[in-house]
């Protein structure tokens, strides 16, 4: 893969809640299907910080929380994840991610605060959606690592939810573009998670799953983005 940009996830969390597959199949395009473990879908949601953006060769970044609704599929074999919706603390590059890559994102007004290092880590994210045009959506949560942290084995729950270097999106004509991602294997640490608030799964049209989610603080990670392509 070429990389277009460049950049730096930090602060971030893995929440994972398990869904019917056939809760998601009509709200995909065609073409693309639920990719399931042990029969399951997943809806997550992934509040981070995006540090750092750049353009390969530039000498000045952007940096700014982003907060996703994400599921796990396959297009034509190939995993990847399919984001419902993308919120971003930041009007330009709100505007360049959706002109380059056509990803649904939205602007978002977000207060990130941190504190302690290491397994002692604390995140407080709040976010409060900025588009009018969008349905509201609300996230309030504390969270950090609850554990050691360690790279996923291949084959396991942890390894399917977190290692995706492709993500699949559509434009309003149903066209399915991809891009892809190169990073090195994922450092994650059980998590806990206060989450005050949360509105995502209602603002994309979801019931709020049932049960408790599957959490996962990561460390920081070097990413690098190509180019969006046609399918």
């Amino acid at each position: 893969m070429r990389a277009f940009l460049s950049m730096q996830w930090r602060e971030l969390l893995f929440a994972h809640w398990r869904v019917d597959p056939e809760r998601l199949t009509g709200r995909l395009p065609d073409g693309v299907a639920v990719d399931t473990y042990h029969g399951d879908a997943y809806l997550g949601v992934v509040p981070f910080v995006m540090d750092d953006i750049r353009p390969s060769g530039s000498p000045i970044g952007l940096s700014f929380g982003e907060l996703n609704l994400r599921t796990y599929v396959t297009v034509d074999g190939t995993p990847g994840v399919y984001f419902f919706n993308l919120d971003a603390d930041d009007r330009l590059g709100v505007g360049i991610a959706r002109s380059l890559f056509r990803l649904p994102y939205y602007r978002a007004t977000m207060d990130i605060d941190t504190q302690g290092t290491g397994t002692d880590r604390i995140v407080s994210f709040r976010s409060r959606r900025r588009t009018r045009r969008a349905n509201p959506a609300r996230f309030d949560a504390r969270y950090g690592p609850d554990g050691a942290f360690d790279t996923p084995d291949p084959g396991s729950l942890e390894a399917f939810l977190t290692e995706r270097y492709r993500f699949y999106t559509a434009n309003d004509r149903g066209r399915l573009y991809y891009g892809d991602i190169g990073h090195e294997p994922w450092d994650l640490a059980p998590a806990w998670a206060d989450i005050e608030a949360n509105t995502l799964f209602r603002a994309n049209g979801f019931d709020h799953p049932d049960g408790d989610p599957l959490l996962y603080f990561a460390a920081p990670i070097d990413v690098r983005a190509g180019r969006i392509h046609r399918h």
